[in-house]
């Protein structure tokens, strides 16, 4: 019972993120980090209340932290298809020749 409540606990959590969704989450934080600073700092400063200031980029950081960390499906949209394990192409069944300090070795 313990044992599938922690498969799906670690299903859920261990989620997938091809390269193009790393780059999105890269943009993501710079973009929503940078927008929140900006709005914190304008507002600290029109206000001169820097705790507020602090409260804002706060709550942005923790936005961001939401929107970036989970693994959420669009940042899985683009999968990598790797190959079989173990799989062995035809070019294996062919004989190589390497060359290594002008020594010839056949594999």
């Amino acid at each position: 019972m313990a044992d599938q409540l922690l498969d799906q606990i670690r299903d859920a959590v261990d989620g997938q993120i091809d390269f193009e969704g790393q780059k999105l989450a890269e943009l993501l934080a710079t973009t929503v980090l940078a927008i929140v600073g900006g709005i914190s700092f304008l507002v600290g400063f029109l206000l001169q209340d820097i705790a507020l200031a602090l409260k804002i980029g706060l709550g942005g950081t923790a936005l961001a932290f939401l929107l970036i960390v989970p693994p959420w499906p669009f940042f899985n949209r683009h999968p990598v298809k790797w190959l079989p394990v173990g799989g062995e192409s035809a070019i294996t069944n062919a004989q190589h020749n390497i060359v290594f300090d002008e020594k010839t070795f056949t594999k």
